[in-house]
């Protein structure tokens, strides 16, 4: 069986981060404070080592989240209830918003009604 080996002890890391944790009093220092800090003084390797490896794991969910654009949340939303016709309908009329609120839609009704003699006498 092979030993496992790692760049970090973990007994040391523990110690370092509990005198560090002494050391460093502030509340609200951040992990890049906390960095700066480890690099000037140069005594803390293994806790300097992890800070490192901690500031460039990538935050993938909240960088993934903020690429989509509106119509694909939209999308994504409304995608169970919604047929993809109407959706497309949808994002065309939104630009339209002002001239739709203009519209008089008894003028629109009356003369769909209007058209035909038979939708003349049921409406009328």
């Amino acid at each position: 069986m092979k030993d496992k080996q790692s760049d970090i002890d973990a007994n040391d890391l523990f110690v370092e981060l509990q005198f560090l944790q002494n050391f460093m009093r502030e509340e609200n220092i951040g992990p890049l404070e906390i960095l700066n800090f480890l690099k000037r003084h140069d005594c803390f390797p293994n806790a300097s080592s992890a800070y490192r490896v901690l500031l460039t794991i990538p935050v993938t969910v909240a960088s993934a989240q903020r690429s989509f654009s509106k119509l694909k949340l939209l999308e994504s939303y409304m995608h169970s209830t919604m047929t993809k016709q109407r959706l497309n309908d949808l994002a065309t009329i939104a630009p339209e918003g002002e001239m739709l609120e203009k519209i008089d839609y008894e003028d629109i009704i009356e003369d769909f009604i209007s058209k035909n003699t038979r939708r003349t006498r049921m409406f009328k």
